[in-house]
């Protein structure tokens, strides 16, 4: 190779296959994105999740078969809708379809009942306070927000059904309805629960679901020794409400759709419990003491998230252990996790790119002092130098 001998040697910047290799990994992850939304909405996952559904009522007796499609099939409103009269009319046909006879076994029975539904109403019928003989109020489908202050003449009361309206609040002359034996406050706008409810110690079942703005029940309501049903599902309760682990008699207990991230360790004080609801929470373990209650027959979880599970729950053939795997609250962690991690990436990019760039120019400079060493003079000035990779 002579001396006078030119070389081309490829000059590259950087940056250049930096951005080139950016937008590659920007369309791969875009790619993977749309092939996990692709199989999340294909209808492999809900046939297969169908079949399971399928596998566990095929084990089921009859009656727990009705109170698990009641509690899945049961309407999840977000907001209170009273105009939407069809929804709750199709509600009140099936309940009549529940109990087909009833009118049959007591004709006279209709008279002791007190019916309304309809967005046209707005406020209770002045009239119906000289009916304090009624025995059922059966109100739903209105824009009622408060109930009327003649409550306490009904005595003779032992049904309150007053879901899907726009209550607000329950009075505390609530407290005086001691004949009451179920109470179905669900889908309403109340934020507490007045302690006189305790003064109903007859109650049977309560139920407050949907009530959005519900995150605690009063201590009171432990005197409510003959509930056996309590539902208080898609609420905003973190922990299960201390009165309701000195309900002795409980057999039903619905806290689905909450903000539970753990369950007591005392949950055995319930002896006569049968069925658990703990669906749609933050659960990532089951306590043990759960084996210690004989007369549990059915549990629904989210098994999203859970990681420990007593073995003797699993393996117990009494018991119909049903894990459901559509949490949306673990979805929405994984987005902010996802999320999370890419903010990571890019500070620590970032990071990277600074200190890349510092330690060029850290040798540039020692690269140009040490020149400036073995030279007679210094100059007072330099000219641009651009620095360029080859490969």
């Amino acid at each position: 190779m002579g001396p006078d001998r030119k070389v081309d040697v490829p000059v590259y910047d950087l940056s250049l296959i930096r951005g080139l290799w950016e937008v590659r990994m920007k369309k791969h992850r875009q790619k993977q994105k749309k092939e996990k939304e692709r199989v999340e909405n294909s209808a492999l996952a809900r046939i297969d999740q169908q079949w399971q559904y399928r596998i566990y009522c095929k084990t089921m007796k009859s009656t727990e078969l009705n109170v698990l499609h009641h509690y899945l099939e049961r309407s999840t409103l977000t907001d209170i809708q009273p105009h939407a009269g069809k929804s709750f009319q199709l509600e009140g046909n099936q309940q009549n379809q529940q109990d087909p006879d009833r009118n049959q076994q007591d004709p006279e029975q209709n008279k002791l009942i007190f019916q309304l539904d309809g967005a046209q109403w707005t406020d209770f019928p002045r009239e119906l306070q000289w009916s304090s003989y009624l025995q059922e109020w059966h109100v739903r489908g209105t824009r009622i927000r408060r109930l009327p202050d003649f409550l306490a003449l009904f005595t003779q009361l032992t049904v309150l059904e007053i879901p899907k309206n726009a209550i607000s609040e329950l009075p505390p002359e609530i407290g005086k309805l001691a004949a009451l034996r179920r109470l179905n406050a669900s889908y309403n706008r109340l934020s507490r629960v007045p302690p006189e409810l305790a003064d109903c110690e007859k109650l049977e079942r309560l139920e407050l679901s949907g009530n959005h703005g519900l995150s605690e029940l009063p201590f009171e309501l432990s005197s409510l020794k003959q509930l056996v049903h309590l539902d208080i599902a898609e609420n905003r309760f973190v922990s299960i409400p201390i009165c309701a682990l000195r309900m002795f008699s409980l057999q039903l207990l619905d806290l689905s759709n909450n903000r539970l991230t753990d369950l007591p360790q005392d949950m055995d004080r319930l002896e006569q419990l049968e069925t658990l609801f703990v669906h749609k929470n933050n659960l990532t373990y089951l306590p043990h003491c759960l084996t210690n209650i004989s007369t549990l027959k059915m549990i629904v979880v989210s098994g999203d998230e859970l990681t420990c599970i007593p073995s003797k729950l699993c393996s117990n053939p009494g018991i119909k252990f049903i894990r459901l795997y559509d949490n949306l609250a673990s979805e929405e962690r994984m987005k902010k996790k996802e999320e999370e991690e890419k903010k990571e990436k890019r500070r620590r990019w970032t990071e990277q790119k600074v200190e890349v760039k510092d330690s060029r120019e850290k040798e540039f400079m020692e690269a140009y002092l040490s020149s400036l060493e073995n030279r007679d003079s210094i100059p007072c000035a330099t000219t641009k130098v651009s620095i360029s990779c080859q490969l």
